[in-house]
């Protein structure tokens, strides 16, 4: 194409795969200290991620250096599927997933904090793996793209569009106007939780590393965990689970205001319509789980997780309530309890709030509070307009009017948001799962949540999906994390027409 820079496009996706390179190393020295034999498969693969990414970087000196619409998206798509290809290599080259489907499928849903698995024995797995699953979920959750703008001025490089088109959402706010600068103070805070979650879950009785593995897991609304029972593992001590629901929670809220609030600018936090949403609806939902655990829950359907619960116990139940929503909502899909056997009620309730999602600006995935309270303000001044045809009422979110065209944007997400999880239901359903199980491996896969319902429960897993299923999953967890737009503009004609 005449009109796309291809060799900027190169260098970039040279890049990314020199960086995730880097990072697959990170993962060498935990093979060596648990003396595990990954090691070497970890050297193997980034030495050939890093000579790709060499190649693409040095043989490809555009002339023109600025980022255009059309670059950004097919750069952020096509980096996200180098991510992800080159991503794969440490499972096949140590032999710990030899399935090229299986290892592509573990490896997107990590970097798209999915956080679904096809592996059936997680404790297993040599520690340099469990690792790197945790590295790929810290990777994505902010998104390399987002790390590579802050030094794409080195290189000459402009980043807006590139920001653009990692983070589509209605919101735009920047916490600095330059974007480089954004890109820096958005990794500072997202290393600064990381850190400190590490040493409260290490103080609070877990192991060094697997404080550092569910650190990551957290702060990016990944998943992934060292266990095969997640984070049930550790029932008998509260204090773990109530400091990971405190970070959930806090990787759910948009980053912005974390910023404001470690600024001391706590006004801005609480002003915030989104932020009273997602807090208020978290508290309300969690409280009507609670009683039904406490008061209503069917005999026959109690399970638990390796540990025995004390459904007599007040704390219990408000504990394994507030953490099944807040997983769910946030989109990180850590466990503590199979909610779809605590009564047909709650399975169904869960169910919908996977379609709700985390704040806009979070690492969460899903359609975002925001886009839910600009479209329910519309549709309730539709009423008003029926009875006040001529009168010009905007809607208002944040006290400010939100223009037509985002409303317009918010409504057109949602309707093909809707559309690809009916669309994408009904193939699931013929490459060989139940309608129940259809329904929840798409919805997860699409909001990238991680445990669903049916066949895919918080107790499953995907490993018995047909290869045509986990390539298909894989494709919606890559739209979902992407919002999208940024994928699927690409599959349009026009796209691809000559200016």
């Amino acid at each position: 194409m005449e009109n796309l820079n291809t060799k900027l496009i190169y260098r970039f996706l040279g890049i990314t795969a020199v960086l995730n390179g880097l990072f697959m190393w990170l993962s060498i020295p935990f093979s060596f200290y648990f003396n595990d034999e990954a090691k070497w498969g970890f050297l193997n693969a980034g030495i050939v991620t890093v000579s790709i990414g060499l190649l693409l970087y040095f043989f490809n000196k555009p002339q023109q250096k600025n980022i255009q619409k059309k670059e950004g998206y097919l750069i952020v798509t096509l980096g996200w599927l180098t991510l992800s290809f080159t991503g794969m290599l440490p499972y096949i080259f140590t032999g710990a997933i030899p399935s090229v489907t299986d290892a592509f499928f573990e490896t997107i849903s990590g970097y798209s904090t999915t956080g679904s698995s096809i592996l059936t024995d997680i404790e297993s797995m040599p520690k340099g793996i469990l690792f790197w699953r945790s590295a790929t979920h810290w990777i994505g959750g902010m998104g390399i793209i987002v790390l590579t703008i802050a030094i794409l001025p080195l290189l000459g490089i402009g980043g807006m569009q590139l920001f653009m088109a990692e983070a589509p959402g209605p919101s735009a706010d920047k916490l600095h106007p330059r974007i480089t600068d954004t890109a820096k103070r958005l990794w500072l805070i997202y290393v600064l939780l990381t850190v400190v979650e590490f040493l409260l879950l290490k103080v609070a009785g877990m192991t060094w590393f697997d404080a550092i593995n569910h650190a990551m897991a957290t702060v990016s609304t990944g998943g992934f965990s060292t266990k095969n029972a997640s984070v049930a593992h550790w029932n008998g001590t509260p204090l773990i689970q109530y400091i990971i629901i405190f970070f959930m929670f806090v990787a759910g809220t948009n980053f912005v205001l974390t910023y404001f609030a470690l600024k001391g600018k706590v006004q801005k936090v609480i002003q915030s319509e989104e932020f009273k949403y997602y807090a208020v609806g978290i508290l309300l939902i969690s409280t009507i789980v609670t009683i039904v655990i406490l008061f209503f829950q069917d005999p026959s359907l109690q399970t638990s997780i390796e540990h025995p619960m004390v459904w007599g116990k007040t704390e219990s139940a408000i504990r394994h309530a507030l953490f099944a929503v807040i997983s769910v909502v946030t989109t990180t899909g850590f466990v503590t309890a199979d909610f779809t056997m605590w009564s047909f009620f709650i399975t169904a309730l869960f169910f919908s709030l996977f379609f709700l999602g985390g704040s806009a600006g979070s690492t969460s995935g899903g359609v975002k509070i925001v886009r839910h309270i600009v479209m329910l303000k519309n549709s309730f001044l539709e009423f008003k307009k029926s009875l006040h045809p001529n009168a010009i009422i905007p809607v208002r979110y944040d006290g400010k009017a939100v223009s037509q065209n985002i409303v317009f944007n918010i409504l057109s997400f949602f309707i093909l948001y809707m559309l690809i999880f009916i669309i994408g239901t009904v193939i699931l359903a013929f490459l060989g799962l139940d309608f129940i199980s259809a329904i929840g491996a798409c919805a997860s896969s699409l909001g990238n949540i991680g445990p669903a319902i049916g066949t895919v429960s918080p107790v499953d897993n995907f490993s018995h999906l047909s290869v045509g299923a986990k390539w298909f999953c894989s494709f919606l967890m890559l739209i979902g994390r992407l919002e999208l737009f940024t994928v699927l503009i690409l599959l349009t004609p026009f796209f691809w027409r000559k200016n």
